[in-house]
């Protein structure tokens, strides 16, 4: 199996945020003509007995699901990362072990983000959701809107609330986690969990020592036992990245890291494409509301992150959603993947035509990057005043924020 492409995903906790939040940021990179959409999905109830159609396969529905709002690969029911309506943001990575991940359609990691989501309330809650889900499930399925080959992977998870994170790492129905509280944390497309573990599959080590991989006599070393030869970890990058902002890390500093193509954090190559980023603030305070931000279009070099705040009459945004094929979808034809519709939004269009501008005309190019850059500050600054409020959030205010900035993103493009 070829390794999966470079994603990054950070988490920072006080006191090395500057402004007392927890902070997270994510890159999704995926194949680079994939269409990511931005959707919304209000709280909702759900009658005994029905059932959920995820990506590939039908599972029991939970009798309530919490509002989400999701970053996904439009052909798809998951998410590559999102977060709820309790201040809960969970993030996928792809990753290879020494397990060969199964091509057999089951649930994919990315419909374990959306899952967990759905109905955890806390980070714990969505942790406990995903691996019981898992361990009924598995794991498997075409990562990929390709017929020609299936792409499968194991998955990892970040997933945090305003609390605490738990990094998740799976090996089939295998899986364990750890706890973070504090200081930095950054996942990407490799095991990073070493002896710390906070919670396992009972059988995990058992599996392990089945296989020769491990013996009870050596400490057990999750990343060591389970990555492969040529693939050993040798820690993720991101975490220097972080550690070197100790006590300064800002919404603009995740976004900064988000953008940074030097390091390799922004991919942008033939294979992969940074296809879309999200950067989540959850204050301790709980009166303070959570703020994410989305892009919804590839390269956060070139997007503009813009706001979303969870109130009940949230506006739906059909300018940042593709359209819907229905039974007519490859997606759900046998044989799958025979041809790509086309997925692209009304916002994916008009950033088409803004980066065909900035690698045409550096003059126009430039000046419109400024423009982009002016509009992403002014949300920024107006968030830092609502979260730093010791007011109430009247939600009438913000239920139309993710709709304008949308709207005003597409009306500076054209």
């Amino acid at each position: 199996m070829a390794l999966p492409p470079p994603s990054y995903c950070f988490v920072a906790f006080p006191p090395h945020t500057k402004d007392g939040f927890v902070i997270v940021g994510k890159n999704s990179a995926r194949p680079p003509e994939e269409v990511q959409e931005v959707v919304y999905f209000a709280a909702a109830t759900h009658d005994p007995g029905c059932k959920v159609e995820c990506t590939y396969i039908e599972i029991d529905q939970a009798s309530k699901t919490h509002a989400i709002a999701l970053s996904r690969p439009s052909w798809l029911w998951g998410a590559e990362m999102g977060a709820n309506e309790h201040g809960v943001f969970v993030a996928n990575e792809a990753i290879v072990t020494k397990e060969p991940a199964s091509e057999t359609e089951a649930l994919l990691g990315m419909d374990l983000v959306r899952l967990g989501l759905e109905r955890g309330a806390t980070a714990k809650e969505a942790l406990d959701v995903i691996v019981s889900l898992l361990e009924e499930h598995g794991q498997g399925g075409n990562y990929y809107e390709d017929g020609n080959a299936c792409h499968s992977f194991q998955s990892a998870y970040l997933i945090v609330d305003r609390k605490e994170a738990w990094v998740l790492e799976t090996v089939g129905k295998y899986w364990a986690a750890e706890k973070i509280t504090e200081g930095v944390k950054c996942i990407c497309n490799q095991l990073c969990l070493m002896t710390k573990i906070d919670a396992e599959h009972p059988e995990l080590r058992g599996y392990a020592e089945s296989q020769g991989w491990w013996t009870t006599d050596a400490e057990f070393n999750f990343a060591q036992v389970f990555s492969q030869a040529e693939n050993h970890p040798d820690g993720c990058l991101g975490n220097e990245i972080l550690e070197k902002q100790e006590g300064n890390i800002t919404v603009q500093t995740m976004i900064d890291i988000l953008r940074d193509k030097a390091g390799g954090i922004c991919v942008d190559s033939e294979s992969f494409l940074t296809t879309a980023s999200m950067v989540s603030v959850l204050p301790e305070n709980l009166s303070s509301p959570c703020i994410h931000y989305f892009t919804g279009t590839p390269d956060p070099s070139r997007s503009i992150f813009k706001p979303f705040i969870f109130v009940d009459e949230v506006k739906l945004v059909p300018k940042v959603q593709s359209p819907i094929f229905g039974s007519d979808d490859p997606v759900k034809k046998i044989p799958q993947f025979q041809d790509k519709p086309d997925r692209r939004h009304e916002l994916y269009k008009a950033h088409e035509w803004a980066r065909h501008v900035m690698e045409s005309d550096a003059e126009k190019g430039e000046k419109l990057r400024r423009t982009m850059l002016d509009l992403e500050k002014q949300g920024l600054e107006a968030m830092e005043s609502i979260i730093s409020s010791s007011k109430v959030l009247d939600p009438s205010e913000v239920e139309d924020l993710f709709y304008d900035c949308v709207d005003t993103e597409i009306k500076f493009f054209k």
